[in-house]
């Protein structure tokens, strides 16, 4: 039997992808089939955005897509092409942490911090609607993201600690 050769591209075809990135535009060619979540972490270092459950249930991937909240988990980078992408690493422009990452340390909201940065980014897409001013509205905010140490008491607390200026913008 004759043998046939198979391209090296065979089943692995890339794109380039252009994004902005926290402000920064880059480029990246990479395979159709990869993650939003492993371009961010793999090809542009930016390890902030963790991997839990890779089925889009946990929420720890979470980043901003052109102003919402999604999972890049279950997002494929090519999805992403000509988009703005805002991850943890995006959340202050300084040395110092935003808003939000103060009140989570003031409130004790953090344990082993495997969740916090898409609690970060769920939270910080969900302000930019407007404050959360009951437990309640807390507690809805958090509910798409599962943290496995906490009780969740120090993240409502955290964000009802927020005076109304520190929402609008990035957190």
């Amino acid at each position: 039997m004759p043998e046939h050769p198979v391209p090296a591209s065979f089943g692995h075809d890339t794109m380039e992808v252009s994004l902005t990135v926290n402000g920064y535009v880059v480029s990246v060619v990479t395979d159709v089939r990869v993650s939003l979540a492993d371009v961010l972490r793999r090809d542009l270092k930016l390890t902030g955005t963790h991997l839990g459950c890779e089925h889009g249930s946990c929420g720890a991937c979470t980043v901003i897509v052109d102003g919402e909240a999604v999972r890049s988990c279950l997002m494929l980078a090519v999805q992403a092409d000509g988009c703005a992408v805002e991850t943890v690493e995006g959340l202050s422009d300084s040395d110092a942490l935003g808003p939000l990452q103060q009140a989570f340390a003031d409130n004790h909201a953090v344990q082993c911090g495997f969740c916090t940065s898409g609690f970060l980014m769920s939270l910080t897409a969900r302000l930019r609607e407007g404050p959360l001013t009951s437990e309640a509205q807390a507690r809805e905010a958090l509910s798409g993201n599962i943290c496995r140490c906490t009780g969740y008491v120090g993240l409502v607390d955290a964000l009802l600690s927020l005076p109304a200026e520190a929402v609008g913008g990035a957190q």
